[in-house]
């Protein structure tokens, strides 16, 4: 492929000892020219939000790919070469276990928090944490057990008990009665020689100090099975709950009668985008102003790109031909340092 522009240069010397560099000039030139239409060949950008990580769903207000879901959720999520799905806190990075999306909740799991082959043998362990500034928030339903405390640092009481004595002191004391230490799920006579006690922290400092003075915790959440009012079944993990954002323009954007579109974000702006197939709307797909939009950005990057390197590459094209037909020598086609073209 050449441009016309290079067919006549040829066609005009043909006789001339450098037209072989006229080829590789004229392939140069054919490539400034159309290198910019290669970039601005990119898919749009619903085509490239995943919905699934592994086996788990990746819906709004998720995304995994950036521009996708809400900004609020912005690399939060990560989907790992494996297909393991995480979510990054300001304590580490925590592999998923499961979405809920009919009530908002995201499973997490701990490795280093205590496992029921763990027994008498606790590890180093680090405290859990939520950046506050986000739409997460750590369920009501987790417990937290905790072992092997400090009885000079740590107040472990029963807490029935304890907080009828001491009702102001109640909130700080570990519940040394703990229905779930008496039943640990799914290994109730793991603990032989070790304490336990339930406390919930309300906030990550007292988790934190919790931690100083304990060898280790886990946490246990109350999952709901069956149909309302739901039976509760307790298991090993973290539950995390989130706000889903609704708008009128991400249920615009959704509905299938406006084309079914996928809410999601300018990476710059973080304004909201309807993400579709043939191009981006700030409404829905079915928008008649999308293609002319879309359209219109292409059609402009393309006469920028074009203009530019065709400018470059046919001026560079002009002052080589006056170059060479005035100091070009005759050489029989052999390359010299007169008229190397690199």
């Amino acid at each position: 492929m050449g441009s016309p522009f290079c067919s006549n240069l040829i066609s005009e010397n043909k006789s001339s000892p450098s037209s072989s560099c006229f080829h590789c000039f004229c392939f140069l030139t054919t490539f400034l020219v159309l290198f910019p239409l290669l970039l601005l060949s990119k898919p749009a950008q619903a085509s490239i939000c995943r919905t699934f990580c592994g086996s788990i769903p990746v819906k709004y207000p998720f995304g995994i790919d950036d521009g996708c879901g809400s900004p609020y959720y912005r690399h939060m999520l990560i989907c790992s070469d494996y297909g393991k799905l995480e979510l990054r806190t300001p304590s580490g990075r925590y592999p998923v276990s499961g979405i809920s999306y009919s009530d908002p909740h995201i499973l997490l799991n701990d490795p280093f928090m205590w496992k029921c082959q763990d027994g008498d043998n606790f590890r180093a362990t680090r405290p859990f944490s939520l950046d506050t500034s986000t739409h997460f928030s750590l369920s009501s339903q987790n417990d937290y057990l905790f072992f092997n405390c400090s009885e000079e640092n740590v107040i472990i009481e029963p807490k029935p008990i304890f907080c009828e004595r001491f009702p102001e002191r109640c909130d700080s004391s570990c519940d040394s009665s703990s229905y779930l230490c008496r039943h640990l799920p799914e290994c109730p006579s793991a603990l032989h020689a070790s304490s336990c006690c339930g406390y919930y922290p309300k906030a990550t400092e007292s988790l934190r100090l919790m931690l100083k003075y304990c060898a280790s915790y886990t946490s246990i959440y109350w999952k709901n099975v069956g149909t309302p009012p739901y039976d509760q079944v307790a298991e090993y993990g973290i539950r995390v709950d989130f706000d889903i954002p609704v708008t009128t323009s991400c249920l615009q954007c959704q509905d299938m009668t406006k084309g079914g579109g996928t809410c999601g974000f300018n990476t710059e702006t973080q304004n909201f985008l309807c993400l579709c197939p043939k191009g981006n709307s700030t409404a829905y797909c079915k928008d008649h102003e999308i293609s002319r939009h879309s359209k219109a950005g292409v059609i402009a990057g393309t006469v920028t790109g074009v203009s530019a390197a065709g400018v470059i590459g046919i001026g560079a094209a002009v002052w080589y031909l006056r170059k060479v037909r005035a100091t070009a020598p005759v050489t029989c086609g052999v390359q010299s340092n007169e008229n190397r073209l690199f």
